[in-house]
Order: structure tokens, then C-alpha cells, then sequence
């Protein structure tokens, strides 16, 4: 079995952000994402977690896994940046499978769900989506032209009432679920979707 199909090691105590995605093909804005996340979420390390394909997407354009792995390791490049695509090694679609597992595995590890502000946009959409917000505390990072829809989207609603001040960012490894942040600050304009459109161009 190739390394990036392992589960990476995690301690006891540790935190941990979970940052998943096609990354077809993984730019600078998944990295900035990754190391803001980071830093403001006080995490010991941040999994990058290259999917087998998002089910509400068309796989059509979709690289093979382990190039997209490859590279995606090669652009992110960070001692505490750990790219994984276990989830294909145990045959997992849906991110509840994914979080179910962890947390099963690895009881005494704090996780965060990570996810840019337009998968908030369809986060009702997603399989099992209220399970989500129920086993782990997540985080939302501001995307270009998806904030003001973002956090009025029908999952933002519906989870109004469990998400922290910004400036608490720091506590939400520790907070108990549901619980989530909207964290707002440096951007990046690059979309995977217009890099595949100009390479194919």
C-alpha cells in the first residue's frame, strides 16, 4: 500500500485540522487556507486530505489520485502540513464517514473540520451534513465573492446559534460540537476550476 494511503500519526492531546478536497490541481489558495488555519486555530498540524472526488461533482476532469497527491505535496511543503489520502484506502465517499472513522481511531485527538466558505454555500447538500456539524467543530475561511452568501447560506442558519466570535478561533480545537468559526483575512483569488480551464486553453 503507497504511503499517502496511510492514516498519518496523531498523539493524544494533539489538534489537528482536517482540510479536504479534490485539489484538481491544489494552488497557493488551498495553501494559504491550510497555514492561516494553522496559525489561527492554535493546531499542531493540518491534514490535507486529497479525496477520491467530491459525489457532487463531475469527475470527468479529475486527475488520478496519485498525481494529484504528488502534487499537492509538492506545493504544500510545511513541516506541519501532513497530505494524506487515506480516505481512499478505506473506500470512503462522504466526509461523515471520514470524520466517524477519526474520530473512532483516534479518541483523544481534537479535530477541526476545515472548509472554504463556498462548500458552506452547499453544506446542506452534503451527505448527512447536521451529523457533520455534530462530530467535530469546524472552520469556515473566507472565500472571494462567497462571504455575504456564505454565512446567510441555510447551514450557516441553521447553525447560527453555535458559531464563536472570530477572536475565539484559538478555543475551537478544544470546544465541544456543534460548534464553528467564520474566519475572515487574507485571500486568494486562484480557483482550481480556472487553472484546469487555462492549462486546457
Amino acid at each position: 500500500m503507497p504511503d499517502y494511503l496511510k492514516r498519518p500519526p496523531a498523539e493524544p492531546g494533539m489538534r489537528i485540522g482536517l482540510f479536504g478536497g479534490s485539489f484538481n490541481p491544489a494552488h497557493e489558495g488551498h495553501r494559504l487556507v491550510a497555514l492561516q488555519c494553522l496559525r489561527r486555530l492554535a493546531l499542531d498540524r493540518v491534514w490535507i486530505l486529497v479525496s477520491p472526488g467530491n459525489p457532487l461533482k463531475d469527475h470527468s476532469e479529475l486527475a488520478p489520485l496519485g498525481d494529484r497527491v504528488a502534487a499537492t505535496e509538492k506545493l504544500m511543503d510545511h513541516p506541519q502540513l501532513d497530505v494524506t489520502a487515506f480516505e481512499a484506502g478505506h473506500s470512503f465517499r462522504y466526509t461523515y464517514e471520514t470524520l466517524d472513522h477519526l474520530v473512532s481511531a483516534e479518541p483523544g485527538v481534537h479535530f477541526v473540520w476545515i472548509m472554504g466558505a463556498d462548500s458552506l454555500l452547499n453544506f446542506d447538500r452534503w451527505e448527512r451534513w447536521e451529523e457533520i456539524a455534530g462530530t467535530m467543530p469546524m472552520a469556515i475561511y473566507a472565500r472571494p465573492g462567497a462571504t455575504f452568501r456564505a454565512t446567510r447560506s441555510r447551514a450557516a442558519v441553521a447553525l447560527a446559534e453555535f458559531r464563536l466570535p472570530e477572536d475565539k478561533a484559538a478555543v475551537l480545537a478544544e470546544s465541544r460540537p456543534p460548534a464553528w468559526v467564520y474566519l475572515r483575512g487574507v485571500m486568494s483569488a486562484q480557483s482550481s476550476t480556472a487553472i484546469r480551464r487555462a492549462r486546457a486553453g
